[in-house]
Order: C-alpha cells, then structure tokens, then sequence
C-alpha cells in the first residue's frame, strides 16, 4: 500500500519535500531537500568511498529517490560500477513522483529529460527486479521493512535515511545498528543527517568508528560512522 501523504512543499533550497501522514514528518529537511541529500550521503558518504572501483550501496528509505537518483548522476563524473538496494515498505505512488522537481532544479550537466526519464523509471520499474539505468548503475527496490530485510552481499556504503527518531523510534536502536553491521564489508561507512547523542553512543556500543561532521544547512552536525577492518 503507498503511504499517505498530504503535501509536496518547496523547501529553502527550491527542491520538493513531501509531509508524511503516516509519520507526520518530512522527508528532508525543510532547508533544502537537495542541499541536505547532497551534504550527508553524496559527499560525506559516496565521495568517502570513491577509492573503490565497485561499491555496493544499501539505503534504508528509499523514499522519493532522491539520494539514488543523486548517485546515478555523481557516478556519472566518478565511473564507478554500483549496486544500489534501497529498502522502503511505504512507497510513495508515481503520481507523487512526477510532481517532484529534483531533474529541474538540480542543475545536473547533461540533458534534461534523460535525467527526468531517469529519475522518474525509479518509481516506475518493479520492485523486486534489478533496474539497469546504465552499464554502471544498478538499482534493486527492496518492499519490505529493515528487519525483515536479509543479503548475503555487504555493503560498502549505506545510506541511513529514516525518519527521525521521534517518529521511527524502533529504527534508531542497537539492535539496528547490529544488524547494519553485519551487513557492512569491513571499512564500510554508514552516513546519516541524524546527529543524537543517543545514536552516537549506540553506533559505538556496537563497534562503529563515529565521527561527527558538519551537518547540511539548519543542522549543526551529522554522523559518518564506518565499521572497522
């Protein structure tokens, strides 16, 4: 079933957010949706990485794409081989995907509507079935939540995108945070706006190296934790 929203809305950067019904939360933040996916998972996660010539990724919240689409296009400038899994139980519908802005505001290079196309065959495609955008990227979406989520890949990155604490308390506990590291290759980075002091603590308990960074306009930090080799 696709979640329920009441709202696409411009934050401050001119890029669409949705309100979320279910969890009466935003999916990005209010001061720039393609500021903050560009600030916590492109650069302080997949330019962290770029070493690697093949980098799985794993982002829990798919949500509307954004951060997908985001590294499909960074991939163009990096020429990496990626598999991309991107985890969501509350899809948001097509028609909630073509009315975001992301292709019109990004001022990516290259042509316009191949990156709409682009964007937009995130939503389109099955679930369940790898999606080769290119010979280079390839997305898989995944329909179901994290805990009933299992691989016998692991991942070189992953993108921790749920929504905050306060509204998916259950996701932001150490047993998450173990099974994302059991999930993770050995030097593998896990990137996420949310900058708790709980969340830190936790991500150590567990064995994570935490390293607090600059967070994305209207937040003061972000964390960047990365399982040792």
């Amino acid at each position: 079933m696709d979640i329920q929203t009441h709202g696409v809305y411009l934050t401050d950067d001119g890029s669409h957010s949705i309100i979320s019904e279910q969890f009466n939360e935003s999916y990005h933040s209010r001061h720039g949706a393609l500021k903050e996916s560009l600030h916590v998972f492109i650069n302080a996660g997949l330019k962290a990485i770029n070493t690697k010539e093949n980098i799985k990724i794993l982002e829990i919240g798919l949500g509307t794409g954004l951060n997908a689409w985001l590294t499909m296009l960074e991939n163009q400038t990096l020429g990496k081989k990626i598999e991309f899994t991107g985890i969501e139980p509350y899809p948001i519908s097509l028609e909630m995907a073509q009315s975001l802005n992301y292709p019109a505001v990004a001022q990516a290079p290259g042509d316009d509507e191949k990156h709409e196309a682009c964007f937009l065959k995130i939503h389109e495609e099955a679930w369940e079935t790898p999606i080769e955008f290119d010979h280079q990227f390839t997305l898989i979406k995944r329909k179901k939540t994290l805990a009933d989520f299992t691989s016998d890949q692991k991942f070189d990155l992953v993108y921790f995108d749920a929504f905050a604490p306060n509204a998916q308390p259950e996701l932001w506990t150490e047993a998450v945070f173990q099974q994302l590291f059991e999930l993770m290759a050995p030097g593998g980075i896990m990137v996420t706006y949310c900058a708790k002091g709980t969340v830190k603590r936790g991500l150590k308990a567990i064995g994570f190296t935490v390293e607090t960074l600059e967070g994305p306009p209207g937040k003061r930090e972000m964390i960047r934790a990365i399982k040792p080799t």
